[in-house]
C-alpha cells in the first residue's frame, strides 16, 4: 500500500506567480509535493508526485500528437476523481490542446439522458477526442459513435504510440487552457474560454489574497473536477502552489460524508472547501455515526462557496465538530463563477461567517438595504462575501444599467483580469453578458455593505407577485424546515397565470406513501409559506431525486419550471 506523500518541502514556495499552467506544472516538480487518490472509504489507492505528474504529461501529450491531435484541438475528458484525469488534463496543456472537463452521470440518473448531454457537449465543444475511465468505456463508445472523433476511450489508447522525435509547442500566456462549462446557465451549459493569463491571474489572487497559502498547508477535496470549484480551486490553484492535496471520489461523498473529514484530519488537512450541503450532510451523518478520534484544530480555512450560503446550516456544524477541535472562525465565505475563472471575492481570513441581517418587506419593495425595526415582519440574514480580489472590480447596476450606492440591491457585474475569453463558438451569448470594456454581467442580485459583497439570489430566479420580488431561496428554505423535508427538497419559481400576473409554484420531493400523510405535507407547506412570506402557492408533490440540477450538482429552477410547464411532474397527492 503506497503512503501519501507529505505538505513539507524544501522547494521555494511560489504563489502562482508564472505565466502559464505548463511553468507551474514544471516548477512543482521540482518539489516533493504531489497528489494522494483515496477511496471513498479512505483507502489510499494511488499517489502522483508533481515530478511524476510532469513527466508522464509530457510522455502522453507527445504520444497524444503523434496520434493526430493538434495543438488547439479540443479534447474532452469525463472527469472522474482519478489520477488519469490529471494526466490527462495536464498532457493537453503541453500538447497544446484544450481539454474539456465533462461531468461524471448522476446518481440517480439515466444512462440515455447523460449520453445526449455528453453529446451536446462534444458537439458544442467542437472536441477531435473524448476520453474516460475504463468504467465508462460502453458508455464513452455510445456517446462518441457518429461524431467522428479522432480519439476515443481510456488513456489506454495511447499505449504502445511512439513518442519519439515529437517536439512540444511554445505555450504562451494567451493561449486557452481548458474550456469550462457553465451550469449557471438557463439554456444548454456554454463552454466558457479560459486562457493561461486570466486562469494564473485568478490562481495567484486565490493563493495570496483568498487563503494566504503557507508553509505546511495541505489541501483535501471531494468537489468534482468538472465544477470551477473543483478543478481551478483545489487542483489547478494548490498545484500552482505546490500545495500536497487529498482527493476523495466525488461521486461516493454523499454515502460516506465523514471521509472527507477523517482523511483531512488524519493528514493534517489545512484548507478544504463545500457547498452548504456538504457540511450539513456532514452534521447529520454525526448525530448516528461515531466521530471520535477526529481532530480538525488544523483546518484553518474551511470555504464555503457554490451555492447561496445558509448561515445556520454552517451554525449547526460547527456546534456538532466544536468537540473535535473545528473552529468556526475558520469558516471562509466567496462569491465566484466559472466565467471569473473562479473566484471574484473572500471573506476574511479567521473571522468566520459574518451576516448581513435585513427587513425583507423592504428589500422586496423597492431594493433597499435597512435593518430590522421593531415593527419589521420580516427579516433574514445574508452572508458577507468580502471584497473584490485586487485588481478585480464589482459594480451594482439597477435595471437601466446606473451604478447604485452601498445598501441598495443592484444586478452584479466583476471586471477583472480572471474573465473569460468568451463563450466557446457562442459571439451572440458572450456579447450579451461581456461588455467591450471587460464588465462581466454575472446575472446575480446582490449588495454592498462596508465594501463587501452580499449575495441576495440569481437575477432570472426572482419571482415578482404583485410588484414584489420574491427569492426562490426563501420559499424553499421555509419549506425545507418542516420535518418531513431536507435541504434542497424544494424548487420554487413562478408560471404565467394567464393573466397579467404571475402564479408560484413549489415543487416538493417527497418520501412519504400514505395518502393521508401527503395532503398533510401539502397542507403545512403552503401554510408555512403563506405564514411567512404572505404568497399563496401551488404545491406539487414530486417523487425523491427527481429536482433536476445542474453539472455541478446545483438546483436547477429554469430546468424545474420547464419541465413543470411541460407536464412532466404529476402531483399524485
Amino acid at each position: 500500500m503506497p503512503s501519501p506523500l507529505s505538505s513539507d518541502c524544501s522547494l521555494p514556495r511560489r504563489h502562482a506567480d508564472f505565466r502559464t499552467l505548463t511553468e507551474a506544472i514544471d516548477y512543482a516538480a521540482g518539489g516533493g509535493r504531489g497528489l494522494n487518490f483515496y477511496s471513498g472509504r479512505g483507502q489510499l489507492l494511488e499517489v502522483l508526485s508533481y515530478a511524476d505528474l510532469a513527466t508522464q504529461a509530457r510522455s502522453l501529450a507527445r504520444r497524444m500528437l503523434r496520434s493526430g491531435i493538434a495543438a488547439g484541438d479540443r479534447i474532452a475528458l469525463i472527469a472522474e476523481t482519478d489520477a488519469d484525469f490529471v494526466r490527462a488534463f495536464c498532457a493537453c496543456q503541453f500538447a497544446g490542446a484544450i481539454p474539456v472537463p465533462l461531468p461524471l452521470p448522476m446518481p440517480f440518473g439515466g444512462r440515455e439522458g447523460y449520453i445526449a448531454h455528453l453529446r451536446g457537449m462534444i458537439t458544442a465543444a467542437r472536441s477531435s477526442g473524448l476520453l474516460g475511465p475504463d468504467a465508462l468505456s460502453s458508455w464513452i463508445a455510445e456517446a462518441a459513435e457518429g461524431l467522428g472523433l479522432r480519439v476515443v476511450g481510456s488513456l489506454a489508447v495511447f499505449d504502445g504510440v511512439a513518442e519519439d522525435g515529437v517536439e512540444l509547442p511554445v505555450i504562451s500566456e494567451d493561449e486557452v487552457a481548458y474550456l469550462q462549462f457553465s451550469s449557471g446557465s438557463t439554456r444548454f451549459p456554454m463552454g466558457v474560454t479560459v486562457t493561461h493569463r486570466a486562469l494564473m491571474a485568478n490562481t495567484r489572487a486565490i493563493a495570496v489574497n483568498g487563503l494566504a497559502v503557507r508553509d505546511g498547508d495541505r489541501g483535501v477535496s471531494w468537489l468534482p473536477f468538472y465544477h470551477d470549484m473543483g478543478l481551478v480551486g483545489f487542483l489547478l490553484t494548490p498545484l500552482a502552489s505546490q500545495v500536497t492535496i487529498d482527493f476523495l471520489p466525488t461521486r461516493e461523498f454523499a454515502r460516506r460524508p465523514l471521509t472527507w473529514l477523517s482523511v483531512l484530519a488524519a493528514n493534517g488537512g489545512t484548507l478544504s472547501y463545500s457547498p452548504s450541503f456538504g457540511y450539513e450532510l456532514c452534521a447529520r451523518r454525526a448525530a448516528t455515526a461515531s466521530t471520535d478520534g477526529l481532530d480538525l484544530s488544523r483546518w484553518r480555512a474551511a470555504g464555503i462557496g457554490g451555492d447561496m450560503i445558509r448561515p445556520h446550516v454552517l451554525a449547526g456544524f460547527a456546534e456538532t465538530f466544536a468537540p473535535r477541535g473545528f473552529d468556526a472562525r475558520a469558516f471562509v465565505a466567496s462569491y465566484g463563477m466559472a466565467e471569473a475563472t473562479l473566484a471574484v471575492s473572500f471573506a476574511p481570513l479567521d473571522r468566520g461567517i459574518e451576516t448581513s441581517r435585513v427587513d425583507m418587506d423592504v428589500l422586496e419593495e423597492d431594493g433597499n438595504v435597512v435593518p430590522p425595526g421593531a415593527a419589521t415582519a420580516r427579516s433574514r440574514e445574508f452572508v458577507l462575501c468580502g471584497a473584490p480580489l485586487p485588481d478585480h472590480a464589482v459594480e451594482l447596476r439597477d435595471p437601466d444599467g446606473a451604478v447604485v450606492p452601498e445598501g441598495r440591491v443592484g444586478r452584479i457585474f466583476v471586471r477583472g483580469p480572471s474573465m473569460m475569453r468568451d463563450y466557446f463558438d457562442q459571439p451572440e451569448e458572450t456579447q450579451r453578458v461581456l461588455s467591450a470594456d471587460g464588465w462581466l454581467d454575472t446575472g446575480d442580485l446582490g449588495y454592498l455593505a462596508g465594501g463587501a459583497l452580499v449575495i441576495t439570489g440569481r437575477a432570472k430566479d426572482l419571482i415578482i407577485v404583485n410588484g414584489r420580488n420574491i427569492w426562490p431561496q426563501d420559499l424553499e428554505w421555509t419549506a425545507e424546515q418542516l420535518d418531513a423535508l431536507r435541504s434542497g427538497d424544494a424548487a420554487a419559481f413562478s408560471v404565467d397565470d394567464g393573466g397579467d400576473g404571475e402564479a408560484v409554484v413549489l415543487l416538493v420531493q417527497c418520501r412519504l406513501s400514505n395518502a393521508e400523510a401527503r395532503t398533510a405535507l401539502k397542507a403545512a407547506v403552503a401554510g408555512a409559506v403563506r405564514a411567512e412570506h404572505g404568497v399563496e402557492a401551488e404545491i406539487v408533490l414530486v417523487p425523491p431525486h427527481s429536482l433536476p440540477q445542474t453539472s455541478s450538482g446545483k438546483l436547477s429552477r429554469a430546468r424545474a419550471r420547464r419541465l413543470y410547464v411541460e407536464g412532466r411532474f404529476a402531483d399524485a397527492a
